[in-house]
């Protein structure tokens, strides 16, 4: 009598994959190369995590039906596991020429792209799947990582729903907290890893990211208590687990004062991976705090290579020869572009937001705190609004700000409305409370803001461009515009110059109300400039704004690089901090120049007036 199909699937439902498997060999030597029974085999023995046998069964049925995309697909898949990414590569792309609307096979060959790192190749394939499988999670999250190579703003959108997906498989809800992080959604990662640990409380993996999370969160003592429990655990850690260990026991040592011991563990440790560049970045840090600046300027120099030959193999672009630092800097509107604008109606400034611009690392986050500590004031930590509108205008042929003067009334009033939905989909809007708006870069941006909120404030952060130069060196920043232009100094200082640059013709241009608000008088007449900061925006009492340490803890996730800083009095510590590395800036200072002359800075001054 033949085996029937229906026997191996009861086999397989009861977990009796052994019976299953040799009912599949007996069928198929009754009626040999049945499709049905080397699928179910090659399944099998996938399961039990037999990869060359499954490999050949299932190279089997390519041979038996070439046109089949399914049987190239799970050919595919098996040549994955193999190891064999480009043989696998191939045979995603037959699947997908048999049958191009297949969404599995599409997600198939994106995380594949993705492990490839061919960032733009995976954004395109997993933003297909996602259009013929909306509703699947999967696509979605694993095209939101594709889109957040490249800060595109569908990567948010595409994971908004992620409440209604939980439970998900562990391997896809870890996905999803690290994509949440990623975007600045420690809060939200740390809801998504609570879950999975409540029913996989052993999971390694997410144990390590949670205590990442907290950390993140200003929350170092639950920080600790995960690794604890983490080494605790009966389960053999792996290297790689071992490794993650040691940094987040460095980063928490860091912390707390103890740098030397920070700075042994980093060093025993070594990179988790080749091209680790995070790694050569905390190990910068560290000795920097410990005042070993050769051997911090040697890691970052490392930290740097490495983050340019990733971001080469992602983004080559940014480094042709003609390639525009700050692409956005470079569009500019001039006073005769500016009287073609037509007259609109538009918010009063009460009704506006207050916009904090300036270079990265010259003080935003400790404006923002101080203003955010205010009751009348609300902020919504860094967001790229603007990027994201620019973005969505462009999808529909407007570009900025060359178009902005087709502008009419009905297209700032919805593009006003997407800036509010965007602001409302990050915080709970208090409606009594004034806006703040935080991103350094929106600097760029100022033409489109002033089209959408022509009587807005401005608080303009300065800082000595040499600190900021050496700031933004010793940041492993994520976005990619900044982190190519951090590739050396020179290139550095060219980004600034080339942004201040840009802000000074625009504010000439459309005459905004703009404070400038220099961080050594904020950090040396505290009291005094927040007393000119109340009164440029309008509050009668300052008082609140002196407590945003306080205020700063209690909020937990600050989603800047001066996390660690802004929870603590205003200090010092950040003042002429550039002298001690003055020969590694030294190609740098030509470049600054102008921009020093212009806000009358000096760089006479030796190391040794420097604690």
């Amino acid at each position: 009598m033949n085996t029937s199909t229906d026997a191996i699937l009861a086999a397989l439902q009861t977990g009796r994959q052994a019976d299953a498997e040799q009912l599949c060999r007996s069928r198929l030597r009754e009626i040999p190369g049945d499709e049905n029974a080397l699928v179910l085999l090659g399944m099998l023995l996938e399961q039990q995590e037999r990869a060359g046998e499954a490999l050949e069964v299932f190279a089997e049925l390519t041979q038996r039906q070439p046109g089949s995309g399914l049987h190239w697909g799970n050919y595919a898949t098996a040549l994955r596991t193999a190891g064999r990414l480009d043989e696998a590569l191939a045979a995603y792309e037959t699947s997908l020429r048999l049958t191009p609307d297949d969404p599995a096979q599409l997600l198939n060959l994106g995380m594949l792209q993705l492990e490839l790192r061919q960032y733009e190749s995976a954004r395109n394939t997993l933003l297909r799947a996602h259009h013929f499988d909306p509703q699947s999670p999967a696509a979605r999250i694993y095209a939101a990582r594709a889109c957040a190579v490249f800060r595109d703003y569908r990567a948010e959108q595409l994971i908004r729903p992620w409440r209604e997906w939980l439970p998900l498989d562990d391997a896809q809800q870890l996905e999803l907290a690290d994509l949440q992080l990623l975007l600045s959604e420690a809060n939200a990662a740390g809801v998504v890893l609570e879950e999975l640990l409540s029913r996989s409380p052993q999971s390694q993996p997410a144990m390590l990211l949670l205590a990442a999370v907290y950390e993140r969160m200003n929350r170092l003592d639950d920080a600790e208590h995960v690794l604890d429990v983490l080494a605790a655990l009966p389960s053999q850690l792996d290297d790689i687990a071992l490794n993650e260990i040691v940094h987040q026991r460095a980063k928490l040592a860091q912390r707390r004062g103890q740098l030397q011991d920070a700075r042994e563990a980093l060093e025993r440790a070594g990179p988790r991976l080749p091209g680790d560049y995070s790694h050569y970045f905390a190990l910068a840090e560290v000795c920097d705090k410990l005042d070993a600046r050769d051997d911090a300027m040697h890691a970052l120099h490392r930290a740097h290579a490495l983050q340019v030959e990733e971001l080469k193999a992602t983004e080559p672009y940014r480094f042709e020869p003609e390639a525009v630092l700050l692409p956005a800097a470079e569009r500019r509107v001039s006073a005769d572009d500016y009287r073609q604008w037509p007259r609109l109606q538009s918010p009063d400034e009460t009704q506006s937001p207050v916009f904090i611009v300036g270079f990265p690392r010259s003080g935003t986050t400790l404006l923002e705190q101080m203003l955010d500590a205010h009751p009348a004031l609300q902020s919504m930590d860094e967001r790229p609004f603007f990027n994201i509108l620019s973005d969505q205008l462009g999808d529909h042929g407007l570009n900025v700000p060359q178009d902005i003067h087709k502008f009419d009334q009905g297209i700032c009033d919805e593009l006003r409305k997407g800036y509010l939905s965007l602001v409302c989909s990050k915080i709970e809007r208090r409606w009594s409370a004034r806006l703040v708006d935080k991103n350094p870069l929106n600097m760029l941006w100022l033409p489109l803001i002033h089209r959408l909120f022509p009587n807005a404030r401005f608080i303009l952060a300065l800082r000595h461009p040499c600190d900021v130069v050496l700031s933004c060196y010793m940041q492993n920043f994520r976005a990619n515009v900044l982190a190519a232009a951090c590739a050396d100094v020179e290139r550095l200082a060219t980004a600034y110059v080339t942004a201040l640059e840009a802000w000074l013709h625009h504010v000439e241009v459309f005459q905004p109300k703009v404070l400038v608000s220099r961080y050594e008088d904020l950090v040396s007449q505290t009291e005094q400039q927040t007393r000119r900061i109340a009164e440029f925006i309008g509050l009668e009492d300052p008082s609140p704004m002196l407590h945003f340490d306080r205020h700063a803890r209690e909020k937990g996730f600050i989603a800047t690089p001066s996390y660690t800083q802004v929870i603590q009095p205003v200090n010092r510590k950040g003042m002429d901090r550039w002298l001690r590395y003055r020969d590694a800036l030294a190609p740098a200072l030509p470049i600054l120049q102008p921009m020093l002359a212009h806000w009358g800075y000096d760089t006479t001054a030796d190391a040794s007036s420097v604690s």
